[in-house]
């Protein structure tokens, strides 16, 4: 991989990626054949990672979003000012953006939440989404039952009037699905089944009658709900009117205590030394009206939550009589229209005719609504799969996986510290990913952060001890997309701080004492085990000063240059051209 010199632009996203077995690095490079988001892609691919956010209500990334394979880069980088730094424990964790991502991916890399749990996640999120919605459809519903109702009993009646239906077989009793079973049968009737009788009519007047009575009753109702309202609303003004009066009072009496203690008893005119005693009073008194509004104002009380609630209930009642005194009125409108249509037409069988027209089309209207209960069904159904769904995502069963994949990392940590320059080896240490550093319990059961354990040697330690152990929890699992190296850059620098604060010399390198060679190849041998033990599954990377007299005759340890009189990372024949 090869990405174009900038220049004078800040960055540019030209790359030239080439994949085989044996790659020849070109001379020169005269154009691009991939771009920089080309290459995160498939980088991502290769690493398996989940497509899904951590958090399906946020669509566009940020700390939630997608984890990428530059975020797990934090495991796999310790360079110098990180190596053994006591307040950063991971490559780029001291910036906010980096941080608040690592502490996000955490569950993930370690296996705690799986991306099979997120996609449930996820399907659970588009089912609670529908399942609102399908719920908002189902109350809408239910809140147009009563006119509905209203609607299928004036076609009921109609039909009765008409002589479609016998008046015995309609009465108020009768439920919702008889009603439409009998206007199903309505329907396949013709003109000539129709049979007007004096019964019909008496019917029909004494339903004008009923229709009276209970818009009368539900015109009171609604009355006396409304006047209820509209007290609570006058009360509810008047208390902040008065409440604001006193404190527009009080601000105005606030400036004579002001002028009061600005003013001795003993003041004087300054031009002829006469006594204020007037004036005095005069404050005297508008601070002791002050005092009584202040003592008003705390009498007042705020009005309680509960006339909030209550509020809203009596609107609630008021918008359902209103619906029932529309509804009572469109069935005593529609009745009163037919009396006068039956009076035009002498019953005459065209007027049944159409009217089994309509009543067809209305009755299909009516099945739609209805839906012989499909929506219930589908509500109920999303209801049992998010239910299912949630169950699979106990958070719960989260956190205990991930407890018991940080109780490996202790344990794993507890392996590899004694075998470094650590003061206090034996003590427990555990990860703490809420905070992103090592903490540290003593005998006396305290626990200290890494910050709080003073020495460069046992920030280092930590370091190495932290790394390796979360590499070995990930080689534990199957297909864990983090790579599989750790690149450690001068683990050595904390046994000569002071030599590698000066600017190096061509060819310089600072040479370790007796006590500072052995604590370095403890650190090189801890790394050589590591290595070993993952049976070359894992990689270590170290750039380091230190010597083969440090590291030499570990098996697992292989020189791949030593860059040293004038040999250099970056091979001076690129720089020529």
């Amino acid at each position: 991989m090869a990405r174009r010199e900038p220049g004078e632009q800040q960055s540019t996203g030209d790359m030239l990626f080439l994949e085989g077995r044996d790659i020849q690095v070109p001379l020169t490079i005269p154009e691009k054949n991939t771009t920089v988001d080309a290459v995160k892609r498939m980088l991502d691919r290769l690493s398996g990672l989940t497509n899904l956010g951590f958090d399906p209500s946020e669509q566009s990334g940020g700390f939630r979003g997608r984890p990428s394979f530059r975020d797990l880069l934090a495991f796999t980088f310790q360079p110098q000012n990180i190596v053994a730094n006591p307040d950063v424990l991971f490559y780029k964790a001291d910036t906010v953006e980096h941080r608040e991502k690592l502490k996000t991916i955490f569950p993930y890399v370690l296996g705690a939440l799986t991306p099979e749990l997120l996609a449930k996640r996820w399907e659970a999120d588009q089912i609670q989404r529908e399942l609102r919605r399908k719920d908002r459809e189902l109350d809408a519903q239910a809140q147009a039952t009563e006119r509905w109702t209203a609607e299928l009993r004036t076609w009921v009646s109609e039909a009765r009037d008409l002589g479609l239906v016998p008046p015995e077989q309609v009465d108020s009793a009768t439920r919702e699905s008889e009603l439409v079973d009998l206007l199903k049968d309505i329907v396949a009737r013709t003109s000539r089944e129709a049979r007007v009788t004096e019964t019909a009519l008496d019917a029909s007047s004494r339903e004008a009658a009923e229709l009276d009575r209970e818009e009368a009753q539900v015109t009171l109702d609604l009355s006396e709900v409304r006047s209820r309202m509209e007290q609570m609303v006058r009360l509810r003004s008047s208390v902040d009117e008065y409440s604001g009066a006193l404190k527009k009072q009080k601000e105005r009496l606030d400036l004579s205590r002001w002028l009061r203690d600005l003013t001795s008893k003993d003041a004087r005119c300054p031009i002829c030394r006469g006594p204020y005693d007037d004036a005095q009073r005069e404050l005297d008194a508008l601070c002791d009206a002050l005092a009584e509004v202040e003592a008003s104002a705390r009498q007042i009380t705020p009005v309680p939550a509960v006339f909030d609630r209550e509020l809203v209930h009596v609107k609630s009642s008021v918008r359902h009589l209103t619906d029932r005194l529309q509804a009572v009125r469109v069935r005593k409108r529609a009745l009163e229209e037919r009396s006068v249509t039956l009076k035009e037409t002498r019953w005459h069988a065209a007027a049944v005719d159409r009217f089994l027209g309509r009543a067809e089309q209305a009755l299909k209207m009516f099945a739609a609504h209805g839906a012989d209960g499909s929506l219930r069904e589908e509500v109920d159904r999303l209801r049992g799969e998010f239910d299912s769904l949630r169950a699979a995502l106990s958070e719960s069963g989260v956190q205990r996986r991930l407890d018991a994949a940080l109780a490996r990392v202790s344990t794993y940590m507890a392996h590899v510290l004694p075998a470094l320059d650590a003061e206090r080896p034996n003590d427990p240490a555990e990860l703490n990913i809420q905070d992103l550093t090592i903490r540290v319990t003593g005998a006396t059961g305290r626990k200290d952060f890494l910050w709080e354990i003073g020495s460069g040697a046992n920030w280092l330690s930590y370091h190495l001890a932290s790394t390796l152990a979360l590499h070995k929890v990930f080689l534990e699992q199957r297909g864990s997309p983090v790579p599989s190296f750790v690149i450690y850059d001068q683990p050595s620098q904390v046994y000569f701080p002071q030599k590698l604060a000066r600017p190096p010399e061509e060819g310089y390198d600072p040479e370790l004492s007796d006590e500072d060679i052995v604590a370095v190849r403890k650190v090189i041998k801890a790394l050589n085990d590591a290595v070993i033990g993952a049976n070359g599954r894992f990689q270590v990377v170290v750039l380091d000063h230190a010597g083969e007299d440090v590291w030499g005759g570990l098996p697992g340890v292989h020189l791949v240059e030593e860059w040293r009189s004038g040999r250099a990372l970056i091979p001076p024949t690129w720089i020529d051209r």
